[in-house]
């Protein structure tokens, strides 16, 4: 049965920036061969179950998806558009350093401390001095094409 909206689909992945690092795997065994492992200690490498259509992953490996059936193994090459988007620079705000800190609730404000909005919107403190705070709320795959090597393991 090919793969269409409202499918629920399980998948093996991998997937790879242009330079053909990994940045995210459903497999165990790559995971520990790419370094992601130590990484990310407890988590639990499993297959992905999706819904398509609901929107839970990026566009461009939904519409990958569809039309591939249980078995079935293809590379998904995904364009910025279609996975996180370009970078921009309305997404990089500055804060007065003073206004910054009290919103931490008194969290030390240094390079790399990744934030989150009441909104949910992750980000992450690209420069911070006596004057002001920089925050990226670019997601850190902007701007990437994004390649996905998948295995179909079951489709509902």
């Amino acid at each position: 049965m090919a793969i269409s909206e409202g499918d629920t689909v399980t998948i093996e992945y991998t997937g790879r920036l242009d330079d053909g690092s990994v940045f995210d795997t459903s497999l165990e065994s790559v995971a520990e061969e790419e370094g992601l492992a130590e990484d990310q200690p407890g988590r639990d490498y499993q297959p992905l179950t999706v819904e398509i259509g609901s929107g839970r992953i990026i566009e461009g490996l939904e519409d990958g998806l569809v039309g591939m059936e249980t078995g079935e193994e293809d590379t998904v090459e995904i364009e910025p558009e279609q996975a996180y988007g370009e970078r921009t620079d309305d997404r990089v705000v500055e804060y007065e350093t003073d206004e910054f800190a009290e919103m931490l609730g008194g969290r030390e404000i240094e390079e790399g401390l990744e934030i989150q909005t009441e909104e949910g919107l992750p980000g992450e403190v690209v420069d911070a001095d006596d004057e002001a705070v920089t925050v990226d709320f670019n997601h850190e795959l902007a701007g990437e094409a994004l390649t996905f090597e998948v295995e179909v393991v079951a489709v509902e």
